[in-house]
């Protein structure tokens, strides 16, 4: 049974791989087209469960929970490959399936690790839809739209970023509002979603978030000190480490460099707080509005411009033979397919259809 009860229609399975033991939620027939959706940091697979019910007829739904979340099986996740363990994970998933061609869908982090999975299987890739996603160059301690590091040790990004009363109260699977800066629940309806909006399925959601994995090579992974402000640097284990530009390499790159170019839908919410040009998630933002002592300045340390480097990744995906079509959401959050699903149902399925 998993962690976390689903609704009819979807089936939880176990997947042995050759990497790890993944847990599967699916919707559809072995025979439709294999739509696969990969959850954001802090949740699991749950998240997509109602827009996997919606996809068109012909179309499957999979969402995996990746490593270090859900009920897939408890194995670290190496920062210093990157999005890598992951994006092997998935390789190793779409085989032991036996997966052809399949369009992707990634949400927040999710969305971030699709664009790695395309650069590494663009063949196979039908569509590559991307709800309010990471920026490819990782999150936190870069600057301008090509992603230039703020220090050379990308001082602010990974472990240390991470508000160590979160995890712990994760950890303990704290369900109250007693922590209004930490508590997961508290967490989740003011980031996640655009307030006052809360879903119907708040309970289980919390319960997806309370899944993630936690410890110090977990979540949020290890950190070491830094004489660059904010003083933290990235460590090399976990999945907040895994989304330190230290880690990029030569990613953005390869993204850009695929062949063939699937088409993209880029679907964010207009007022989102954690993948934002003014991110409350990150120090840049952080220090600006005074919130933490001994900002550098806008020079040295501004907000990282997430929504525009990712624009700007895909205006060069376009301008070297790809396309991509952004849709914005108003009056939402940073999960627009939970707090609109129909709205976004709308461009998805015509977008499914466009690319089949």
């Amino acid at each position: 049974m998993p962690t976390v009860p689903t609704l009819p229609g979807i089936t939880s399975t176990i997947v042995p791989t050759s990497r790890l033991k993944i847990h599967l939620l699916s919707h559809g027939s072995t025979t439709d087209v294999p739509v696969i959706f990969f959850h954001g940091n802090a949740s699991s697979a749950t998240y997509w469960e109602e827009i996997m019910l919606k996809l068109p007829a012909g179309m499957r739904g999979l969402a995996p929970d990746l490593r270090g979340y859900g009920d897939t099986e408890d194995l670290l996740i190496n920062a210093e490959r990157g999005m890598g363990d992951w994006v092997d994970d998935f390789l190793a998933l779409k085989a032991a399936l036996g997966i052809g061609k399949y369009h992707l869908v990634g949400h927040s982090m999710g969305g971030t690790i699709v664009f790695a999975i395309v650069a590494a299987d663009s063949a196979n890739v039908l569509s590559a839809t991307v709800v309010n996603p990471g920026s490819p160059y990782g999150f936190g301690g870069s600057k301008g739209l090509d992603g230039s590091p703020c220090y050379d040790d990308f001082a602010g990004s990974g472990g240390g970023i991470v508000n160590p009363e979160f995890p712990k109260l994760i950890a303990v699977g704290d369900r109250s509002s007693d922590n209004p800066q930490a508590s997961p629940r508290v967490v989740m309806n003011a980031f996640y979603w655009k307030p006052p909006f809360k879903p119907q399925r708040e309970e289980d959601l919390l319960s997806s978030l309370l899944t993630e994995k936690i410890g110090p090579d977990r979540y949020p992974g290890d950190f070491v000190a830094s004489p660059n402000w904010p003083h933290v640097a990235p460590g090399k284990w976990g999945p907040i480490n895994a989304l330190s530009p230290k880690y990029v390499g030569d990613f953005v790159q390869r993204f850009l460099a695929v062949q063939p170019k699937p088409a993209f839908l880029w679907v964010r919410g207009d007022s989102d707080q954690i993948v934002s040009d003014n991110s409350l998630f990150d120090f840049g933002t952080l220090g600006q509005l005074g919130l933490v002592p001994g900002w550098p300045g806008a020079e040295v340390y501004p907000p990282q411009p997430m929504v525009s480097q990712v624009r700007s990744i895909l205006n060069q995906y376009a301008s070297q033979g790809g396309s991509y079509r952004e849709v914005v959401i108003t009056d939402t959050g940073h999960s627009p397919y939970i707090e609109k699903p129909e709205v976004f149902m709308a461009s998805f399925a015509a977008f499914l259809a466009e690319n089949s």
